[in-house]
Formats: structure tokens, C-alpha cells, sequence
């Protein structure tokens, strides 16, 4: 930007050019990366005037002509009756930063939405001009089916949606619920609840519950309604439900979060009411979260890598688009792991 007759103008090429003494032809090859033959002394004389005079490249005008705009859309959808701030749950911020760092890296750039529960996504995709997008956590709901109409590659993450339209990055939810639920009872606890977010039909939450259901039926132990909390993923769902184990379920001997921002309010709650954790009762989280390394105790938790699957998630897109979708893996699961720290006490088991 400079000032021209007491108003402040966009810097273009040709501002550069007339300051320099050259073509524009010389400086829109030198902005963009195509100086094989112009000298050395020229491309520094140019950069020098990009910088004194403040010339900020115009993206919109560049993808009219390459048809790419380096934009990818990352949506999230609130999926739950509980509002929260966009990026409240750590999960959102530690996902986002590994694909916008992932992104950055291969010169591209990322626009960030919350989409309230039950709106189009379709205005978002139209109006950015996006090379791609990428959607976190939908259900197979009406709305999925005209995202099809936008002809760019669409990646869903923790989505069980089977199409072969779309990109899928996820984990086995229902074996990480599984392997949670499992440790607890190799550390002897039969009276195990589960507070969780809520329960619907091929989400996430509803499959890490299925997990623990299948533990629980592996080991023969009876299923208890009672011991179920399905309410949000939020460290306030965590609290309540910590209170009603404390008032209702005496008998509870361990407990699995389906998250960790629940597992650092149940554990808060546990405090308050002076129980102490693990002597008198454990709990497992889930995603380790940074969160899981600030808790008192230290929270025993089961790892998905969230930053790395953000990464993960870019380099998907970023392979697409430079070599098409039919050489692209459709659908990747990653690892999980137990990360075993000071939340969960082994007892004796009695049956």
C-alpha cells in the first residue's frame, strides 16, 4: 500500500515495474517463481521494492487464471444439543493445528468454520472457492447427499459415512472403546460405568460405547444400564456425571470417559466429593489430549495421535490434488494405543 494524492492505493505489478525499471512481464515471472532468466542483480533490485513498497499478491486474481484458488475448507459441524465455543474442545484446536501446519508447509491455506447444527454446508463450499474441504464428524443425514454436487474432494474425518465419493480418515472407535474398557477389567474392576457424549447411530460416541459393551460381555460381566452417562463431550457433561456416580452408583469401581475433556471433569468432581483417584476409584480417557497431562492424577488414556491425524489429513488432500483421486486411498484408519499413566488402580477381582 501507498499514498496517491492523499489516498492510500493497492501496490500492483506495474507500480513495481515503473519503480524498478523493468517489465511487468519481468515482475509477475519474478513473484511468481519463474526467473531462470532474469539476473540475479534484477530479481534483487525486485524483491528489494516488494518489500519498500508493501506489494501484497492478489489470490483471488491468481486463481481466476490458474482455476485454484490454494484455499481448503475446514467445517465443523455442532453435532450436539450442548453449544460450545468453536475451538472450546481441545480435540478441535489440537486437530486444526496439525492440518493448518501441514497446510502452510505445502503453501496452501485454510479457512475455519463452525456450521450450527442442522444448516447447509453447501454455501460455505460454494462461496470460498475451494480446492478441497475438509468436514469433522457428520452423520449420514439428507445434507450429505448434495455435497456431492460440489466438484471438489471432500475429506470426512470420524465420520462413518461409506461412500465412495468421499475421503475417509478415522480411527476403530468401537476397538478403542473396546481396548479402554478392557484394561479396566485386566486391572479387576467388574463395576465399570461410562460417561459419554450423545449416543447416536453410527457416531462416534455410539461406537466407543458398543466397545465397552463388547468388553463387558467378553468378560461376562452383566451390562447395567444404570452406570450409563450420555450426555455431551464437554468437561461440564463430565462433572455432572461424576456427581451422580458419587450419589447414585456407590458401587463403581472405575469409569471410562470417552474423552478426555469428560474423564478431567469427572476426575474434578471426584475431588470435590473427596474421592480420591485412583484409590478409590479409576478412569480411563480417551484421545490424549494435552489435557490428560494435567490432571491430578496423571490420566491413563487411549492415544489417536490427534495433531498427526490432522497432518494426516492434509497430505490426503494435498496427494489428491496433485495426483488425482483414483491413486488416493479412500478410506485410512491410524493407530491407537493405550497410554497407561496414574488414573487406574489395580484391585482385587471379585466375582
Amino acid at each position: 500500500m501507498y499514498m496517491k494524492e492523499g489516498i492510500v492505493t493497492k501496490v500492483t505489478i506495474k507500480d513495481i515495474a515503473k519503480h524498478v525499471g523493468v517489465s511487468a512481464m519481468t515482475v509477475s515471472n519474478v513473484i511468481n517463481k519463474r526467473s531462470s532468466r532474469v539476473s540475479a542483480e534484477t530479481v534483487s533490485k525486485i524483491e528489494k521494492a516488494i518489500v519498500e513498497l508493501g506489494y501484497i499478491p492478489d489470490y483471488s486474481a491468481r486463481s481466476l487464471v490458474s482455476k485454484k484458488s490454494k484455499m481448503i475448507g475446514v467445517i465443523i459441524p455442532q453435532t450436539e444439543t450442548h453449544k460450545q465455543f468453536l475451538l472450546e474442545n481441545p480435540f478441535y484446536s489440537e486437530i486444526v493445528s496439525g492440518i493448518e501446519s501441514k497446510l502452510r508447509e505445502k503453501n496452501y491455506y485454510m479457512m475455519l468454520t463452525g456450521v450450527d447444527k442442522d444448516s447447509s454446508y453447501l454455501d460455505v463450499l460454494i462461496n470460498w472457492n475451494l480446492d478441497a474441504a475438509i468436514i469433522l464428524g457428520i452423520y449420514q443425514e439428507g445434507f450429505y447427499e448434495q455435497l456431492k454436487k460440489i466438484n471438489i474432494p471432500v475429506l470426512l474425518i470420524d465420520s462413518y459415512i461409506h461412500d465412495g465419493y468421499f475421503y475417509n480418515l478415522g480411527i476403530d472407535d468401537l476397538y478403542g472403546g473396546y481396548i479402554a474398557t478392557q484394561h479396566l477389567i485386566e486391572k479387576g474392576h467388574r463395576e465399570i460405568a461410562i460417561i459419554t457424549g450423545h449416543l447416536k447411530k453410527d457416531g462416534v460416541a455410539e461406537k466407543r460405547f458398543l466397545g465397552y459393551r463388547k468388553a463387558l460381555d467378553e468378560a461376562d460381566i452383566p451390562f447395567n444400564e444404570n452406570y450409563v452417562y450420555a450426555d455431551s463431550v464437554s468437561y461440564e457433561c463430565g462433572i455432572t456425571a461424576g456427581q451422580k456416580i458419587v450419589t447414585e452408583c456407590k458401587a463403581v469401581t472405575a469409569v471410562f470417559a470417552t474423552a478426555d475433556l469428560i474423564a478431567a471433569g469427572a476426575i474434578a468432581s471426584f475431588h470435590a466429593a473427596n474421592i480420591k483417584v485412583p484409590d478409590d476409584i479409576s478412569i480411563i480417557g480417551f484421545d490424549n489430549l494435552s489435557i490428560s497431562r494435567m490432571t491430578y492424577p496423571l490420566l491413563t488414556t487411549v492415544d489417536q495421535k490427534i495433531f498427526d491425524k490432522g497432518m494426516k489429513a492434509a497430505n490426503i488432500l494435498m496427494d489428491t490434488l496433485k495426483n488425482g483421486n483414483s491413486k488416493i486411498e479412500k478410506d485410512v484408519i491410524l493407530d491407537i494405543e493405550i497410554i497407561e499413566r496414574n488414573s487406574v488402580k489395580h484391585i482385587e477381582c471379585k466375582i
